[in-house]
């Protein structure tokens, strides 16, 4: 189990982290401000009750609820692979970031009924909706996990020819 805790120690690293760059800049910016940082680079705040690129958000509030069911399940269902798989390093670190990330957002659902989305990148007219720290953890953990899945498969493959 000691293996296993480090991934649950860099999810919970992860999650900490989201909430308090949120903390941050919902105590700077007022809802809806954007501050120009680079000229491809906002800090906005915007909050987003559906999931990513706004997918569901116009809905009447059901969605909430689905969410949270959705990275609840998720998110125990990681923690089995964790404990199951945890001396596969890339893997762990993959679902640690992804777990953490789940987790980040559910807070963010549970208090304030949305996520808290504050990071705008554009190039002239063109835009990426905008995201935060947990959205980012979770892009690099499912990066890894493919990843991961290739390694595996060279693993596997060797192990049969040998």
């Amino acid at each position: 189990m000691l293996d296993a805790a480090r991934w649950f120690v860099l999810a919970a690293a992860v999650a900490a982290l989201d909430q308090w760059t949120k903390h941050l800049v919902q105590g700077t910016l007022a809802f809806g401000d954007a501050v120009r940082m680079t000229d491809f680079f906002d800090l906005v705040l915007v909050y987003n009750p559906g999931a990513a690129f706004s997918f569901l958000s116009s809905q009447s509030g059901w969605q909430r609820e689905f969410f949270i069911a959705i990275a609840l399940g998720a998110s125990v269902f990681m923690s089995v692979l964790i404990v199951r798989h945890r001396s596969r390093v890339l893997f762990g670190a993959a679902l640690g970031l992804i777990l953490g990330g789940a987790i980040g957002n559910l807070i963010d659902r549970f208090l304030l009924h949305a996520v808290v989305d504050f990071l705008h990148f554009h190039i002239g007219e063109y835009s990426w909706p905008a995201f935060n720290l947990a959205d980012s953890a979770i892009t690099c953990g499912a990066v890894m996990l493919i990843a991961d899945s290739f390694l595996e498969r060279r693993v596997e493959t060797a192990a049969k020819q040998s």
